[in-house]
């Protein structure tokens, strides 16, 4: 199983100069989870930069996958690994989220770098 957190959804959705490294977690729907977090990151930052119709037609994408929920248990384990590993919020959520399905989280934030069923790109600019 694959999360790919809301980074990596920009830059693929973006086309940027990483999004080739996104493209196999993100075409392989089957295996493919969305934590509800990156839905919301991922609207919004889309609806800020190019409005409201490529914020819905980003979410539409990500629920080719299967989208996780925020619920009571993986909650409390993304305070124990916000507190643990100094993340944000969502970021604790999507660890969690990756953590809890035992699956890779594909990613280019570099708070990640290093840790366990991780796997990480440097970000580039154009």
């Amino acid at each position: 199983m694959n999360i790919v957190d809301s980074s990596g959804w920009l830059e693929y959705l973006g086309g940027g100069p990483n999004a080739a490294f996104f493209e196999p977690p993100l075409l392989d729907a089957a295996n493919l989870l969305v934590p509800s977090i990156t839905i919301l990151e991922v609207f919004k930052r889309l609806h800020q930069q190019r409005g409201e119709a490529d914020a819905l037609r980003g979410a539409a994408r990500m629920v080719h996958g299967k989208v996780v929920d925020l619920g009571p248990d993986l909650a409390i384990a993304a305070a124990r690994i916000g507190l643990d590993l100094k993340l944000s919020l969502a970021d604790s959520v999507i660890l969690a989220a990756a953590r809890a399905h035992k699956a890779v989280l594909w990613t280019q934030d570099a708070h990640f770098k290093g840790l366990p069923d991780v796997r990480f790109v440097e970000k580039r600019t154009t």
